[in-house]
């Protein structure tokens, strides 16, 4: 990926909410927060995900098959992408060699080639019941994947797109969040009350290792930019929990209204960007004051928050 010196600055990008009830996303001026504009996508976009190059921003349309291309700092839509099989989850390995899509409703992963600007089927691999989060470790040589529906976790191999691991884990697994060292991988389960920590260096089979309370209906993970704390929202409990995955351990918690579920935090962390699903409100919270500051409208059941102007990912 080009340098952060050689990209355009990120101050200022505008935030994206994509409505998943509504087939639209909410663009949200980051200065005024207001809701600026709408851009109509598809049937139900759940998650969106930059391009390496950072030029675009994907938006996966789930039942649509289909993914909208728009820029990140403009919020003008580049293009339409036709013919990706029910897109609800995706990523890129870091290498930029494979683009990774995850099937909810057809019960596969789909690993394409990537050359730069149009994805190519390689390979689609059957998982199990209803696959949800995906997450790639920073060597690209290895894709997890939550599944929802069958309480599991599976490895996939992406030199052979294999799938080379599968084990049995709480209730409803949700999002998935890896350490930079790739040794430990935490799972947020939606059908418990906390996150689950397992061992997997090295690409083995995952072996649980702890489990941190954190509340009732843990779901989605965005690192906190300091190198050391994740957080994770709870959407049946409405709050926000402050892991640390290095001492493996819950040390803060934040309130957050209304089903809380993807998030961003600005650049310099200071504030939590949470969609209230329920609510249909983009819900912002001062993490210094722990505590909501501004709610802004959005459409029907909010799912998928991001904006490139973000705090380091890890």
């Amino acid at each position: 990926m080009p340098s952060r010196a050689a990209q355009p600055s990120r101050r200022g990008a505008p935030v994206f909410v994509l409505n998943s009830l509504d087939g639209d996303v909410s663009v949200i001026d980051s200065t005024s927060w207001t809701e600026i504009k709408r851009i109509p996508t598809g049937k139900e976009p759940h998650h969106l995900y930059l391009t390496p190059d950072e030029k675009s921003v994907i938006v996966a349309n789930a039942s649509s098959d289909s993914l909208t291309f728009i820029d990140p700092r403009t919020a003008e839509v580049q293009r339409t992408l036709q013919g990706i099989r029910d897109p609800y989850h995706l990523r890129f390995s870091p290498d930029m060699k494979w683009f990774v899509t995850a099937a909810n409703r057809l019960n596969h992963v789909d690993i394409y080639s990537w050359d730069g600007r149009n994805p190519m089927l390689a390979q689609r691999i059957p998982t199990g019941k209803t696959p949800s989060h995906l997450w790639i470790d920073t060597k690209s040589t290895t894709a997890w994947s939550s599944m929802q529906d069958s309480d599991e976790l599976v490895v996939i191999d992406l030199a052979t797109q294999t799938l080379t691991h599968r084990v049995k884990t709480g209730p409803m697994p949700a999002d998935v969040f890896v350490t930079p060292d790739d040794k430990h991988l935490l799972l947020g389960l939606t059908g418990g009350d906390g996150v689950e920590v397992y061992d997997v260096a090295g690409g083995k089979a995952p072996e649980l290792v702890k489990k941190i309370a954190t509340g009732k209906g843990a779901h989605a993970f965005r690192a906190t930019g300091d190198g050391r704390h994740v957080f994770v929202s709870n959407r049946v409990a409405n709050t926000i929990s402050k892991i640390d995955y290095v001492g493996f351990k819950t040390v803060d918690s934040f309130p957050a209204p209304a089903g809380p579920d993807c998030m961003d935090i600005s650049a310099d962390g200071s504030l939590i960007m949470v969609g209230s699903r329920w609510a249909g409100k983009l819900t912002l919270i001062d993490v210094a004051k722990r505590r909501v500051v501004h709610q802004v409208k959005v459409g029907k059941s909010p799912h998928g928050v991001w904006t490139l102007d973000h705090a380091p990912r890890q």
